[in-house]
């Protein structure tokens, strides 16, 4: 007597889960960036981390003056996002014409970028590195990109927020910041004529609410 042939198992079945954005706080500048931030899913961060070698431009650890500089850069960002601004840091790591921004702010300049830091202490009661990763270290271009998850605690409120990002430094000759992108989830800050227009008005609108410490 024939039996009839065992049937082939079904194929495996794969889903697939789009990835999704945190909501943000109604807080207009640099603190709202922080507190809007988005998910990025990637590589486990470590304080540790050393820098990839993707490329024949990556930064060599041995040349000390320059790993020295990118080190005291890491150190000040670390200083700012953990609400913790001051006017040294500007002087030693920021050029005066740099420009900052992410999906909520473009700031174009020390009398717009410095009041939005020095705005987050007053908002946040307290803010924790929880990790960092040194994704790329290049000479050409000078350039610094990592990530960071980041947890605000809002003042008053007490509520958290953990934030992911990705950040793009671009350094001039001297090793000090032009420009500065923090990059929710790894996204490009939005470019349309609308977005733009609302980030510029952020920029301007906290210096006239944010007095700087003297020096």
């Amino acid at each position: 007597m024939s039996y009839p042939p065992p049937r082939s198992p079904s194929p495996p079945t794969i889903t697939h889960h789009p990835a999704g954005l945190l909501g943000s706080f109604p807080i207009p500048n640099i603190a709202q960036s922080a507190a809007g931030g988005a998910h990025y899913s990637g590589a486990p961060m470590t304080e540790a981390a050393q820098p990839r070698s993707s490329s024949g431009n990556t930064l060599c650890l041995e040349d000390d003056k320059a790993h020295l500089n990118r080190q005291q850069i890491m150190r000040d960002l670390k200083e700012l996002y953990c609400c913790r601004p001051t006017r040294e840091i500007f002087e030693r790591t920021w050029r005066r014409d740099a420009v900052f921004e992410d999906p909520l702010t473009k700031c174009q300049g020390f009398d717009q970028y410095a009041p939005q830091w020095f705005a987050m202490p007053k908002l946040f009661s307290k803010s924790e590195t929880i990790s960092s990763r040194i994704m790329a270290s290049t000479q050409s271009p000078n350039r610094l990109v990592y990530s960071q998850t980041q947890e605000y605690t809002l003042r008053y409120i007490g509520s958290k927020k953990r934030i992911e990002s990705i950040i793009l430094v671009d350094l001039d000759e001297d090793d000090k910041i032009m420009r500065m992108a923090d990059q929710w989830g790894g996204n490009t800050p939005p470019a349309w004529f609308g977005a733009n227009f609302l980030r510029r008005a952020n920029a301007r609108v906290t210096p006239w609410f944010m007095r700087l410490p003297k020096q």
